[in-house]
């Protein structure tokens, strides 16, 4: 029954409602020219090509989405669909984080952030799910090692879901580190359990801190200071890729992460490319699919990266509170009849 359903929707020449559409960097877009940002730099970017995608996705695979070019068709029973643009965009969302990595490694940006769609962490060597058709921050890691002189990489992924296809890539090689917290098993996709290290000369190089469900600022900061810190400092990277998504804020419905916890996030990234890789830094858009959230989002890592100090989580509104509490305070103190 659901292998006709999709195969009835992919013969309708029609629209039909998806969570992964061109909207969202729209969205994006258009927060950025309401409210640009001082010192912010937009370059284009290009397609990826074969030799590039092939360093970790297998040839056979690479076939048979390239015969999709220009079709309407779902790939897996997951939540993969292709329509006719959908390579050439995958094509150019991997090849434009190889742009932005290349613009950071050659000095010509501090740090840069690849607002790409489809997103790629949850691709396979062989396999696509998850929206994603290529995994651009696994394709562009591969590329720094291959071209641009880095040998090893840290990858940090916040999407709320597991990096599936990224560490599938990279779960052997002791020259790539992924960093995955995501809400866990059994939320989407069902992997990334504490226990997930690598495996050979990778073990160790994996590192997955799963979330309840409700998890927010405290526990992501605190993942953050007690788990990523001291593997950066073990693991000593040339450049720091950050898969981010931004479905863990609670507009997403999947975890509690506020704009603030973003942006402390960020911070703290900056401080960990400044220790160990020059500032190398690099953000690759992965997730988010509400709009609102999405584009405030990533507008809120934008602002961090161009220079402007991340507030404290949880502190918002304090000040506020405090003042309200001393307007109202002499309201619900009882007079004293004995009082002169």
């Amino acid at each position: 029954m659901d292998r006709r359903i999709r195969q009835l929707l992919a013969s309708l020449n029609v629209p039909w409602k998806y969570p992964e559409h061109a909207g969202r960097l729209g969205a994006i877009l258009n927060l950025l020219e309401l409210e640009p940002i001082p010192g912010l730099r937009f370059k284009s970017g290009k397609p990826a090509i074969r030799e590039q995608l092939g360093r970790v996705h297998t040839s056979s695979y690479l076939d048979h989405i390239y015969e999709l070019r220009g079709k309407n068709a779902w790939l897996d029973v997951d939540t993969t669909a292709v329509s006719a643009g959908s390579v050439d965009a995958a094509e150019v969302a991997a090849g434009t984080t190889i742009a932005a990595v290349e613009a950071v490694m050659q000095g010509r940006s501090k740090s840069a952030f690849a607002l790409v769609r489809p997103p790629g962490h949850h691709a396979e060597p062989v396999r696509a799910r998850g929206f994603c058709l290529f995994n651009n921050v696994a394709v562009a890691a591969a590329h720094a090692r291959a071209e641009l002189g880095c040998e090893r990489v840290l990858i940090v992924d916040w999407d709320a879901h597991h990096a599936n296809g990224t560490q599938d890539i990279f779960w052997a090689d002791p020259d790539v580190m992924l960093f995955d917290i995501h809400r866990a098993s059994p939320f989407y996709p069902g992997t990334g359990n504490l226990e997930d290290v690598g495996v050979g000369l990778g073990e160790g190089t994996t590192v997955n801190v799963p979330m309840p469900a409700g998890a927010g600022d405290r526990a992501y900061l605190r993942a953050f200071e007690d788990i990523l810190i001291p593997a950066a400092d073990w693991f000593q990277p040339d450049l720091i890729l950050v898969s981010a998504g931004f479905d863990p804020h609670p507009f997403d419905l999947a975890l509690n992460v506020s704009y603030e916890g973003f942006a402390a996030m960020t911070s703290m990234l900056q401080v960990l490319a400044k220790k160990h890789c020059d500032g190398r830094l690099v953000f690759v858009l992965e997730g988010g699919y509400h709009l609102l959230s999405l584009s405030r989002g990533v507008r809120t890592v934008l602002e961090v990266l161009a220079g402007a100090a991340a507030p404290e989580p949880g502190f918002i509104g304090v000040a506020e509170a405090k003042a309200a509490a001393d307007f109202h305070r002499r309201a619900f103190v009882a007079d004293d009849p004995d009082a002169q």
